[in-house]
């Protein structure tokens, strides 16, 4: 409480907070949700209420049940698609009138940069990495739409985003390869929200996938309903800049990309050059 008056008193309108997903469902498989952990966040948004503060509650930010991973592998198992829905559902019938704004998760493009993190999933860094990669995201495409579908449902004019790591990389210079790469590069990050804004699968990602030996399996009706339920907004995080030249080993950090220095920029006290 202390936190929020502190927060209302330098002037801040909005506060992005989480539920975390074992608070209301331990394992992820219940039945009925945790009154105790509903409870908290009923007083949480109170709170914040109280002190004219607009929660912005992402629903999932990286805090999968650690019984999904074990039992499923987290988001490579389609099943897990049902328990989201059911974490979803328990929301929005509790918060309906709290919350008007809502992500679904946090940093969605990080499952195949972070995959633990972003997905509840153990993936060994080998040839077949990018076929459970990509499974797991389709299965977070159709979460994310059922997610979408309900919270407009069942909360009329609330706005539920999706929200991309999206530190920024440049080409280091203006040689074609430098620049293709890089285009190419945040079509990983950029794959995310096009299918989940645009409600379809790019073209590209035809090619990549037979690049990588990919085949995503879905079931019917998942084209449709990422189709007609899209998110109403873009989030993301951006911590820093980088610049890509051609060839160079593709890395990442907490922060992002990490690429060569733009010269032209300053860095933060964490050595991040900031844009």
């Amino acid at each position: 409480k202390e936190d929020l008056k502190l927060f209302a008193e330098m002037g801040f309108t909005m506060l992005r907070v989480s539920i975390a997903w074992t608070r209301i469902f331990p394992t992820g498989e219940e039945a009925e949700p945790n009154e105790k952990g509903l409870q908290f966040y009923s007083d949480l948004f109170a709170e914040m209420h109280k002190n004219g503060i607009e929660p912005l509650v992402t629903i999932s930010h990286y805090e999968n049940p650690f019984y999904l991973t074990e039992h499923f592998n987290g988001w490579v198992d389609r099943r897990v698609i049902d328990c989201f829905a059911k974490f979803c559902h328990a929301c929005f019938e509790r918060y309906k009138d709290q919350v008007k704004y809502w992500m679904t998760f946090n940093e969605i493009n990080n499952t195949l940069k972070l995959p633990y993190l972003a997905a509840g999933m153990v993936v060994a860094d080998d040839v077949n990495a990018p076929q459970r990669q990509y499974q797991a995201a389709h299965n977070m495409f159709v979460a994310n739409a059922l997610a979408v579908k309900a919270c407009h449902e069942m909360i009329p004019g609330a706005k539920i985003g999706c929200m991309l790591s999206l530190s920024t990389a440049y080409p280091n210079t203006c040689r074609p390869e430098d620049v293709m790469e890089t285009y190419q590069l945040r079509q990983r990050s950029l794959f995310f929200s096009d299918v989940m804004l645009r409600g379809r699968y790019p073209s590209y990602i035809d090619r990549k996938w037979e690049e990588l030996g990919v085949q995503v399996q879905m079931e019917p009706g998942d084209f449709e309903l990422i189709a007609q339920n899209t998110n109403d907004y873009l989030a993301f995080s951006y911590y820093m800049t980088s610049t890509h030249i051609a060839g160079m080993k593709i890395r990442s950090n907490t922060g992002g990309h990490v690429g060569a220095d733009n010269p032209y920029l300053e860095k933060s006290k964490w050595g991040w050059p900031i844009d």
